[in-house]
């Protein structure tokens, strides 16, 4: 896997292919593509699998990629219930184990950093390590408070989206206005990140029945899941853990948080790039999971 991932050819299996799966009670939404060891990932707010669309061509080059609908996200089943990040990584598990992986690197950014850390303590076993981007974790790097003040506009939506029923009422019908605003104060360049069909892509599955509730959950689930990683963190992850932060983003010093919550936990903070790194520096994203994959990890993984 060495090299830079913009200047490698293509991988003949690496077309992307679209799945709907049943596990875990729940209908998913999967894309597939690739062939080699087993990499997952599982994306935020306000955002679905498409927030992977140029990093999965270019892991595809050297892993099989499984790109994941979270439950409540994009085109995967919105179930009423069960958005705290315990039982999401348990249903996690069983779809993965459906499409019969029993091991493999698990990716997260955002909510899906949130759902990484439980998961990596209740099943090391399956995972050859976890990488979280930009996401502060409930009773670990979330400050327990919002603060009031220039940098508010930061973590407003946490209060906010915690909230019953009030932002589905006065967001229902204006998602993109949601999206957009996020887009354009959590990017380094947001005009040269995302393009109108982006954004659209992003609405259309928001806008969807249950879209805008099922992301939000994640949200109501917040002070259940800061309660159980309290609990979690007595122990430390036993697999390889990367961190990784944008200079603009987030959780900028994400490593640093994360570095006593691990025995082999390494990191970076990628410059000139805000919350979606994913989609901001892509190759450079791939290149640190590529090169985290070469100094830390055994791919005993089974072949996609």
């Amino acid at each position: 896997m060495a090299g830079s991932s913009s200047r490698r050819p293509g991988h003949a299996g690496a077309t992307p292919r679209h799945r709907t799966v049943s596990a875990s009670g729940l209908r998913w939404h999967v894309i597939e593509a690739g062939s080699g060891p087993t990499v997952v990932l599982v994306a935020g707010f306000p955002q679905n699998v498409h927030a992977w669309r140029h990093v999965i061509p270019l892991l595809a080059q050297d892993w099989h990629v499984v790109a994941v609908d979270l439950p409540g996200q994009g085109d995967s089943e919105k179930p009423l219930d069960g958005y705290d990040t315990w039982t999401t990584a348990e249903r996690l598990h069983g779809l993965l184990a459906e499409l019969g992986h029993e091991r493999y690197l698990l990716v997260g950014h955002d909510i899906g950093s949130w759902v990484s850390y439980p998961f990596a303590h209740r099943y090391p076993d399956s995972l050859t390590g976890v990488v979280f981007i930009d996401g502060n974790i409930a009773g670990l790097s979330l400050p327990e408070t919002v603060p009031v003040g220039p940098d508010g506009w930061r973590s407003w939506h946490f209060l906010f989206n915690a909230i019953p029923d009030l932002p589905e009422a006065l967001v229902s019908g204006r998602e993109r206005i949601l999206i957009e605003w996020f887009f354009q104060r959590k990017t380094a360049s947001w005009r040269e990140t995302f393009t109108t069909e982006d954004i659209a892509e992003y609405a259309r599955t928001l806008e969807a029945p249950g879209g805008l509730r099922g992301s939000l959950g994640y949200y109501r689930a917040v002070n259940e899941n800061t309660d159980r990683n309290k609990e979690l963190r007595k122990a430390l992850i036993k697999v390889p853990v990367l961190a990784i932060g944008g200079e603009f983003g987030s959780a900028p010093a994400l490593h640093d948080d994360m570095r006593s919550l691990g025995v082999d936990v390494s990191g970076t903070t990628i410059r000139d790039t805000g919350h979606y790194i994913p989609e901001e520096k892509p190759d450079e994203l791939v290149d640190q999971i590529n090169l985290f994959a070469e100094r830390r990890l055994t791919h005993d993984t089974e072949p996609g």
